[in-house]
């Protein structure tokens, strides 16, 4: 019990160690940070500011109508500035100091529109959700040290056989964890966006909250990263002789009704369910393939050893 204990405490102080380590990074790095997390937020925020909608598109509305009055108003300089024009030597001499303040003016307004990034409402939010930014990141590149820690941790407990069967899963623990993240962020996170911001957005102001969001988009990447390690948990208890490849593949409905509540738990609309639904079940097929390649394999070894 005490040996034990002590292995605990060592993995516990590794993990902690390591998630320190990884805080410290990301604090460093919080700026870039949240560039990557706020990044699904602009194309989805600048539509609806194109489109009028909120406070963010009626000033953008403002703006290209400023605009449009400053290329006009351009252009009626430039046709005064014209000697034939009929304008005296000195209105043209004026205009011609008006002509590049009109063409600076024109540019600045003819930036993209704005919105892009989620608004804070208290005056200590923006310290509080770098805090948090960075403590998800560190989260997520810490968490698959931290899962190898359990699962070695555990290791022990199984006998011999089953300890020679379980570690060479140990290493696709990290490695199906960034995967997930990345189908997250790229997959799943846009498109939960796209159904959120869009559903009755004509019929509300729509500011997306910094807190808020980052809680969500946390939420999203952590589920989809420990939802992909479903390979190795099937993989451990078909080899481990818990249940038979046979057995789960003669109960696919009941994966597929699996997948799809798991995806029904995570945010989004019929879509997103559907992107979430299809990876979970090709993992499951994934999964119990390999599961069944090992299992004609080690019946192979075992009829040799029977057959020497």
């Amino acid at each position: 019990m005490v040996e034990h204990l002590d292995e605990l405490r060592t993995r516990l102080i590794v993990s902690l160690a390591v998630l320190v380590a990884a805080f410290g990074l990301c604090m460093w790095q919080n700026h870039t940070l949240l560039r990557i997390v706020n990044r699904p937020l602009e194309h989805q925020t600048q539509k609806q500011v194109r489109a009028g909608n909120g406070p963010l598109g009626a000033t953008y509305a403002v703006q290209q109508g400023a605009r449009s009055v400053g290329v006009q108003l351009e252009r009626v300089v430039g046709a005064l500035e014209r000697p034939r024009s009929g304008a005296s030597a000195a209105t043209r001499a004026t205009l011609q100091g008006v002509r590049p303040q009109l063409h600076r003016a024109i540019s600045r307004l003819s930036g993209a529109p704005q919105g892009n990034k989620p608004v804070t409402l208290g005056i200590g939010e923006p310290f509080t959700a770098t805090l948090g930014i960075a403590l998800l990141f560190a989260l997520i590149l810490a968490l698959p040290i931290v899962l190898y820690e359990l699962y070695s941790f555990m290791l022990p407990a199984l006998g011999p056989e089953h300890q020679r069967v379980v570690s060479p899963l140990i290493v696709a623990v990290p490695v199906l964890f960034v995967v997930g993240v990345l189908f997250g962020y790229f997959v799943v996170l846009p498109a939960a966006l796209r159904f959120f911001e869009n559903f009755n957005s004509d019929q509300f102001n729509v500011l997306v909250q910094a807190s808020q969001y980052y809680h969500f988009a946390a939420t999203v990447l952590l589920a989809m990263g420990l939802v992909f390690q479903v390979p190795v948990a099937i993989l451990a208890v078909t080899r481990a002789g818990i249940v038979a490849p046979r057995q789960l593949r003669a109960n696919r409905r009941y994966a597929i009704l699996a997948c799809g509540a798991v995806a029904a738990f995570l945010p989004g609309d019929a879509i997103t369910l559907l992107l979430e639904t299809v990876p979970l079940y090709i993992l499951f097929e994934g999964s119990v393939l390999l599961a069944s390649i090992f299992e004609r394999r080690t019946e192979r070894r075992r009829r040799a050893t029977t057959e020497t």
